[in-house]
């Protein structure tokens, strides 16, 4: 909108340009304003209605727009095609379902003839010539069954036990429990937690289901099983606390917990449920760990004594972290990848080729699909860690190099406060912790692993809502540690955790427990207790 000089008023103190320019800037701030808000309400739009993944669909230059495509364009200014088509030759997979897995057990029903159709029309018997077999999957619903204990007693009938001072009458031993005097033997103790903490069903839930089998198990029950074996699984909380501490790097994520009846707080308070990533790279540790705050302490105390890497989001609370000379903290590249992405998502749909037309944030976007095609073929190739670093200081560095360039090119053209400068401006300010990586093979560029190790509380959170106390969260973080380092070292939690509750009860030392943490169990116990 063009500004009218003849309608201001004549002020010998100010003049019309002057007046003329503050009317500009102010239509600007509104403009700047204005496509803020826009693009926060496109945003928001696709959040609601649009897809979540931030996946990026190459474009087909030979698909022709079908709604996009220019009223006045012709069709003479498209592009000739060849029409000869050149197939390179392939190996082809066999059509047809997947077999189902050997080690499911096999029932033979034999499907035969009547002996009266056994006959040919000539009078002769027909002769088997073979056979057709087909498979199906078949399930036989849970089985919940009793198991007796029952202990034999003895005495001596001729002297009653008088003549010594031994007992009088001696009985076999009970065996030992994980919960001492529970009526739960560990298996159905690792269903409930596993049914909970892998499958996301709350325990109101497992009581009806046991209740259609003909079992009455109260829900006040189950948490109190729930909550006594976390508690004698403690040491192996602590043990897997040193795996974590023991590695070149520790990823960390917090997600939002309500737990009810915590001293001193409201029912409505907002606790966290922080997670930890790290230990051997070939046999990683997954720790979880329920907390009242989301306050950079929590990590500052738990990496007390730690020396290395740490990687997390940009979060004002690990502040602290830097102040530690024996830490160097790294930022992740999914997080500035994703801000990027959000500008693309919130872009206005714009008619014709125009939509296709490649802007900042596309080559923002470009510059961090090339760090990561390097990081795929580090994978694909199954690099080591020395190998891996010289990848990253040959190829990735002058990507990185590139691309700071960019920024800071792009970063005065762009309003700083629209998603575009706010994505510029996170890259900037975190530039030093989004580079760390690349100086040792072993490190990664995202905190990817902490992300997709708390995805399993959250599922569990939509479920049972919220933590009756705090014992119970601590209970969830217990069963969650070891239930998400098990699968992450490729055991089935199940199994595990059966095996653990029979052999816990017998190990006396704590460092005894070593030897059940889901790094160094040895499959043959897990498969001898599964039988």
């Amino acid at each position: 909108m063009k500004s009218d000089l003849s309608s201001l008023p004549d002020d010998a103190r100010l003049s019309k340009n002057d007046i003329a320019s503050l009317l500009e800037l102010v239509e600007q701030k509104c403009e700047e304003k204005i496509h803020y808000l826009e693009e926060r309400i496109r945003l928001l739009q696709n959040e609601l209605f649009g897809r979540k993944s931030e996946k990026r669909y190459p474009e087909d230059h030979r698909q022709l727009p079908i709604f996009n495509s220019s009223e006045g364009e012709s069709e003479a200014q498209t592009t000739p095609v060849d029409d000869t088509i050149v197939i390179p030759a392939h190996a082809r997979k066999k059509s047809g379902r997947k077999p189902l897995p050997d080690h499911l057990p096999r029932v033979e029903i034999i499907h035969d003839l009547p002996e009266e159709q056994k006959l040919c029309a000539c009078g002769a018997a027909l002769s088997r010539i073979g056979q057709d077999t087909c498979e199906k999957i078949d399930y036989v619903p849970a089985r919940v069954r009793v198991l007796r204990h029952i202990r034999y007693k003895y005495a001596c009938k001729c002297c009653e036990g008088v003549e010594d001072d031994g007992p009088t009458v001696k009985i076999a031993p009970a065996p030992v429990q994980l919960i001492e005097k529970s009526m739960a033997t560990e298996g159905l103790l690792a269903h409930i937690i596993v049914s909970k903490f892998a499958d996301a069903l709350p325990l109101y839930r497992q009581q009806k289901i046991f209740a259609r089998l003909g079992v009455d198990l109260s829900r006040a029950t189950m948490a109190n099983w729930v909550v006594q074996a976390a508690e004698r699984c403690a040491p192996l909380i602590e043990l897997l606390e040193q795996e974590i501490r023991s590695g070149p790097l520790i990823q960390m994520d917090e997600t939002p917990l309500q737990v009810l009846n915590e001293p001193g707080r409201a029912n409505t308070s907002k606790s966290y449920m922080w997670v930890f990533c790290g230990g051997r790279t070939d046999h990683p540790s997954v720790l979880y760990r329920y907390q009242p705050t989301r306050s950079g302490k929590v990590a500052l105390v738990f990496l007390d004594d730690y020396c290395g890497y740490i990687q997390s989001d940009y979060f004002d609370g690990y502040d602290y972290l830097g102040k530690k000379k024996s830490i160097i903290h790294m930022g992740c590249w999914a997080h500035a990848r994703r801000k990027f992405a959000e500008v693309i998502k919130a872009r206005k749909k714009i008619r014709g080729n125009r939509a296709n037309t490649k802007t900042l944030a596309d080559e923002a976007l470009d510059h961090i699909s090339k760090l990561y095609q390097i990081e795929k073929l580090a994978r694909e190739q199954q690099m080591t860690a020395p190998q891996i670093h010289a990848l990253r200081q040959e190829k990735a560095k002058p990507i990185l190099e590139a691309f700071e360039k960019w920024l800071q090119k792009t970063q005065p053209l762009t309003p700083p406060q629209g998603l575009l400068g706010i994505a510029i401006n996170y890259a900037l300010r975190n530039w030093d912790k989004l580079t760390v990586y690349t100086g040792d093979g072993r490190l990664k560029p995202d905190n990817n692993t902490a992300e997709n190790a708390i995805r399993p509380f959250v599922l569990g959170r939509k479920n049972w809502l919220f933590a009756g106390a705090p014992n119970g969260a601590d209970a969830g973080a217990t069963f969650f540690s070891l239930i998400e380092t098990a699968k992450a070292n490729g055991l089935e939690p199940y199994s595990y955790l059966r095996c653990v509750f029979e052999q816990l009860p017998t190990v006396k030392d704590p460092n005894g427990c070593r030897v059940l943490l889901p790094q160094n169990i040895d499959p043959e116990l897990i498969s001898a207790s599964r039988a």
